[in-house]
């Protein structure tokens, strides 16, 4: 399950355990293309949060995350910023940087 992000649980969300934040539009393309991708990895790492940001809603959470180009996909650990995706990414990517920020 994913959890759509806003201004109002943004920190709060990030700042508990391991957090994937999907920096989206619904307009992008791409954006669309990796959604069933992040979707199937939410359901697959229950004890990971996946966020979903639309970007046209709080362009000052990307713009303070410094997200330039969607999809984005950002990677925090208790609330700090531990890695970066750019554009569309194979699952095989996310699962390994998941795998990395576990040990």
């Amino acid at each position: 399950m994913t959890v759509e992000l806003t201004a109002k649980n943004f920190n709060e969300t990030v700042g508990k355990g391991i957090v994937l934040v999907d920096f989206w539009a619904d307009w992008c393309g791409p954006c669309r293309l990796f959604s069933p991708t992040f979707d199937q990895l939410a359901e697959e790492n229950p004890g990971i949060t996946f966020g979903k940001l639309n970007v046209d809603d709080y362009p000052e959470i990307a713009s303070r995350h410094g997200v330039m180009s969607i999809p984005t996909l950002l990677f925090f650990v208790d609330g700090t910023h531990k890695d970066t995706t750019i554009g569309v990414v194979s699952k095989a990517v996310v699962e390994k940087k998941i795998k990395l920020l576990r040990s």
